[in-house]
């Protein structure tokens, strides 16, 4: 192929049944932009060769069976922008010349054998990543409180290793997920003649997975699920206003869940469950409206369920495994030290106010909120999912709202 089309730009063969070895003269296609041969059933080590490809934007070879170790000559590569590694049977550790992939915005190696610790330097020069995703490896060691480094930010999933000591209260830091994503952006690389690379991702959400594609840069999500975690519910991450999913189950977290909670007003997804927390469950949870999937249990937290508004919402599977819980939706009723509230909901909704807060959600389609909560609300029925983003999709196309949303946008940078 190298001697044929020794001028090829762009080389996608994905989502086929390709088997055997990469060759190792794809590096003689000096010229090659993006390389995208993800979803076969390669097997056999990564060329080292693909290093010698200078212009190279898009590496995609996840969803094979490649084995070995990451070759290191993968950090000369110093216009790469998308790196996806992922779903294959990689091991060793993350190269220390990757440190030199100034231009990476998503890295995903999960899902593999990969060892060792997160490289502290991960944190610097890195100013436009935005998405890290090392879930389901032998990661351990601590997460470095470097990452809070990283200002483009927005996915950062390390669930499923073996990560020890407590959440960084750095993390709070981290300024793409302080606000909220309102601008849908076409994440686009390799672009050549109208063919183009379009970055998705798939997030874990309910306990299910769910693929962004073309509203994956609304997303922000940080999944630390499944480690080895330990230290007090870390309330610096209460500064993260405009964080979507947040996921810390199966960990060994202790402490209240503090009562700024309230301040992620975006919050859509809320798993917490098999820790060791303690407390009452804070009232503040009942105002985010927003929320669609809440996982408390498993847990050690105490006192009254605060059985109003959003929380209504939620059965008693949410809450259950924590013995000294009581009152709605739980069987167990309050004695005389608590109070139940019996599932009265404060201030009462009104129809009218329902159709109201769906028909501006509806409107506002551009916005996180608006897209990816329902998103969540219907991910039991994976029919309804596909059919919905089909219709976000097509409309996104269709309505030109990518148009109005980037005037919004100038609009906010005039003021």
């Amino acid at each position: 192929m190298s001697e044929s089309m020794p001028n090829l730009v762009f080389l996608s063969l994905s989502n086929n049944r390709l088997t055997g070895g990469i060759p190792s003269s794809i590096g003689d296609m000096l010229y090659l932009q993006a390389i995208d041969l993800s979803r076969n059933k390669l097997i056999g080590s990564i060329p080292s060769s693909i290093g010698n490809c200078p212009y190279l934007k898009v590496l995609d070879l996840g969803n094979n069976n490649l084995s070995g170790v990451i070759p290191y000559a993968l950090g000369q590569l110093p216009q790469l922008q998308s790196l996806h590694l992922n779903n294959n049977n990689l091991t060793g550790s993350i190269p220390p010349s990757f440190k030199n992939l100034s231009s990476l915005e998503t890295l995903d190696l999960g899902n593999n054998g990969l060892t060792g610790n997160i490289p502290p330097w991960i944190g610097d020069g890195f100013p436009a990543l935005r998405i890290i995703s090392l879930r389901s490896n032998a990661f351990s060691g601590e997460i470095p409180s470097k990452l809070s480094n990283l200002s483009s930010l927005q996915i950062l999933d390390l669930a499923e290793n073996s990560f020890t000591g407590s959440i960084p209260a750095s993390l709070g830091d981290l300024k793409a997920m302080a606000k909220e994503q309102n601008i849908i952006q076409y994440l686009l690389y390799g672009k050549y003649r109208g063919l183009y690379y379009e970055e998705s991702l798939t997030v874990n959400l309910k306990n299910q997975t769910q693929k962004f594609t073309k509203t994956l840069s609304l997303v922000t999500s940080i999944d630390l699920s499944g480690n080895n975690l330990n230290g007090d519910f870390p309330e610096s991450l209460t500064k993260l206003s405009g964080l979507i999913v947040l996921n810390l189950s199966r960990n060994h977290i202790t402490g209240d869940i503090t009562g700024s909670i309230s301040n992620l007003h975006q919050l859509s997804s809320l798993d917490l469950s098999r820790n060791n927390l303690t407390g009452e469950i804070p009232s503040g949870l009942s105002s985010l409206s927003f929320m669609a999937y809440l996982n408390l249990s498993n847990n050690h937290l105490s006192g009254a369920i605060p059985y109003t508004r959003q929380l209504t919402t939620f059965e008693a599977s949410s809450f259950e495994g924590n013995p000294g819980l009581c009152g709605d939706p739980l069987t167990i009723k309050c004695g005389k030290g608590g109070v139940d509230n019996g599932g009265t909901v404060e201030g009462g909704k009104s129809d009218e106010g329902i159709v109201g807060k769906w028909f501006y959600m509806s409107v506002g389609l551009g916005y996180a909120a608006g897209i990816l909560v329902p998103v969540i609300v219907i991910s039991a029925r994976r029919d309804w999912v596909d059919s919905y983003f089909g219709f976000v999709e097509k409309f996104i196309d269709i309505s030109g709202l990518r148009k109005i949303a980037d005037k919004r946008g100038r609009k906010k940078q005039v003021h």
